[in-house]
């Protein structure tokens, strides 16, 4: 008898708003978009782990091992999010049996669209359809959980648990709200193609990772900053107390907190009643915030803000870690082809490489097939 396959998927994200709160106990509001991770799972008697990926060629493209292989500082590259998944399902109290994990994705790497978060969700959704178990809320909250240890505890990677909330919780048509102070998540719906306009996303191809030493001063900055203020994060700062800081770096640092959480309120409030030029308007805020007092932004991405706007896009931002990545920008559908001809005709000026153009509909979340 054929062993049966298990299959699953799990999707790329974007923030519309709110970057580097989440591990401040702050507020976001991600959306997935429509290219996905999938992994098929299939059963083997021998109670070893396989992984292989499709987008690596050679020796690389391969992992195998058990459990005990898997934990941290065992595995390396892209093998150790696979991996560290099954360690950490394991750790929870999963069923890890002997699999063949295949893996093949559409999420671009590097491009700040959670391509991590996606591979660790397929792996997990796809361990767990295997043994029989349904995606329902609980396990989909587990396996948040899940993923972010095993991104923090294998990887390296410092993450607030944004990127795994997103891809295993968003609904279509719709973002989440996500309050890292202990709020459950709110679905929020997001439909502006119904009014006219489109999500675009722009992967400037200045790859960006997590764990390159960026985001991890970024943290250490915010923690520095709510010390200094008193506070347990700076979800508890306020502004007038930030302002008062004596160093400049941690101030600023706490100003984009503080200020980004006021402006995803302020963007759900929006969405909530379809004003898209207020929308368009924290959009373009936001990334001046992340330009100016995170330091966050590079110059492609400004770049593709700057353009964007000028073409007729109702706001833009950079979205995700930074360093590189991709931006967004909320734009009539008239308007998305010329304005992809102005950014592609920016950056051929510029002299960087030519920027991809990606399909930003809210789509679902982890799943299985």
């Amino acid at each position: 008898m054929a062993a049966v396959v298990t299959t699953a998927t799990a999707p790329g994200r974007v923030n519309l708003i709110g970057e580097h709160t989440d591990y401040n106990d702050g507020l976001c509001l991600p959306i997935a978009i429509p290219y996905v991770t999938t992994v098929r799972a299939t059963p083997r008697d021998d109670g070893r782990l396989r992984v292989v990926s499709a987008q690596q060629d050679g020796p690389a493209g391969a992992w195998e091992g058990t459990l005990a292989d898997a934990g941290p500082g065992r595995v390396e590259g892209w093998a150790a999010y696979a991996a560290g998944t099954l360690w950490a399902l394991d750790r929870a109290g999963y069923d890890v049996p002997g699999l063949d994990l295949e893996v093949d994705s559409t999420v671009p790497v590097g491009a700040g669209l959670s391509s991590s978060a996606a591979l660790e969700a397929a792996v997990a959704a796809a361990v767990v359809g295997s043994t029989g178990r349904d995606l329902d809320a609980a396990v989909r909250r587990d396996l948040v959980a899940v993923c972010r240890r095993a991104e923090s505890e294998v990887v390296g990677a410092p993450t607030g648990g944004l990127d795994q909330s997103a891809v295993l919780l968003t609904r279509p048509e719709s973002a989440l709200l996500l309050d890292f102070d202990g709020a459950d998540p709110q679905v929020v719906p997001f439909a502006p193609d119904a009014d006219g306009l489109a999500l675009v996303v722009v992967d400037t191809r200045v790859s960006h990772a997590l764990t390159d030493g960026g985001y991890g001063s970024r943290r250490e900055e915010c923690d520095r900053a709510a010390r200094a203020l008193g506070v347990p994060s700076l979800r508890r700062a306020t502004l007038d107390a930030v302002e008062e800081l004596d160093d400049d770096v941690l101030r600023r640092r706490a100003r984009h907190v503080v200020t980004e959480n006021v402006r995803v309120e302020q963007a759900v409030a929006a969405i909530g009643v379809r004003d898209w030029t207020r929308l368009g308007l924290l959009f373009s805020a936001s990334h001046l915030s992340m330009r100016d007092d995170f330091e966050i932004s590079c110059p492609e991405l400004d770049l593709v803000v700057d353009t964007a706007v000028g073409a007729g896009a109702l706001g833009a931002r950079m979205t995700g870690g930074g360093f590189g990545g991709s931006a967004i920008a909320l734009v009539p559908l008239e308007r998305v082809e010329a304005c992809r001809r102005a950014i592609d005709t920016a950056f051929a000026l510029a002299g960087h490489r030519p920027a991809a153009h990606l399909d930003g509909t809210p789509s679902g979340p982890a799943t299985l097939v």
